[in-house]
């Protein structure tokens, strides 16, 4: 099956997993809204208005604590390491943290994990004819695999940005509604921000995934190295970091909603 074909056959759970996102962040704000909630009126007219103030001022509080907030790790195993929590400057990344950034995505632990299972579906999708099948076979699919997401990570969240000077991280944005958030996020692979805080083209992504799937040529077998398969690849890496995108902006949502943890 080829990677466009295997792309649209997961179009239908990516956009599942959209739904719950939104889901999820209906019921977040539907849990704000309730908490925000002012008390009942009282008798004493004066003593319910301050205790109103004062639950509003403790509701604010908690909100801006909570709204936004990036974990390192999204369900304690995925790494988060280049989001931002909403609201948050940080300076300029160097130009070792940038390469501190690509390592720890490429080799951490998760890594491994994730590029096992991938390669165990293009291994039963029979993607690769060439690699065949067997415990050989999978591991022809895994190092490739592997390669693939390493490959990847140098290239956007490293060699890219130092070159020109782009911030490869993701900045939440936090508010606003389920569209607006979804539109913003899926845009930051064609928009990003420098080291100086400016908004610009995302070269680093748009380019470096152009530059891993070209390089992924070196060590893929012959009949896939034409034109069309590197494209392929290159389209379904952006798309897939698209939707990455998504999966951060909304992962504070679900975190406070389902799990009720705050960092």
């Amino acid at each position: 099956m080829s990677l466009s074909r295997r792309f649209l056959f997961r179009t239908p759970v990516i956009a599942a997993f959209i739904f719950l996102l939104a889901t999820a962040q209906v019921w977040a704000q539907d849990v704000a809204k309730v908490d925000s909630a002012g008390l009942p009126d009282a008798p004493d007219a004066v003593l319910a208005q301050q205790q109103n103030q004062h639950q509003n001022s403790t509701n604010a509080s908690a909100t801006s604590d909570t709204d936004g907030k990036q974990t390192k790790r999204i369900l304690g195993i995925v790494p988060n390491f280049r989001s931002v929590s909403a609201n948050v400057k940080l300076p300029p990344q160097t130009v070792k943290e940038k390469f501190i950034g690509a390592t720890e995505d490429s080799f951490d632990y998760s890594s491994f994990i994730f590029a096992g299972l991938l390669a165990g579906v293009a291994q039963a999708e029979g993607s690769y004819p060439e690699f065949h099948q067997g415990a050989a076979g999978y591991a022809r699919y895994y190092w490739h695999t592997f390669a693939d997401q390493a490959d990847e990570n140098y290239q956007v969240e490293f060699f890219w940005p130092v070159a020109t000077h782009e911030d490869p991280r993701y900045y939440t944005l936090g508010h606003g509604g389920f569209f607006k958030r979804t539109a913003y996020s899926f845009s930051r692979i064609l928009i990003t921000r420098t080291d100086s805080g400016r908004e610009t083209v995302n070269i680093s992504e748009i380019a470096g995934a152009g530059s891993a799937a070209g390089i992924s040529d070196l060590y893929y077998p012959s009949g896939e190295r034409s034109w069309t398969k590197t494209g392929q690849r290159w389209v379904t890496s952006v798309s897939l970091d698209g939707a990455t995108f998504i999966f951060k902006e909304f992962w504070p949502d679900i975190n406070g909603a389902i799990f009720h943890q705050k960092n």
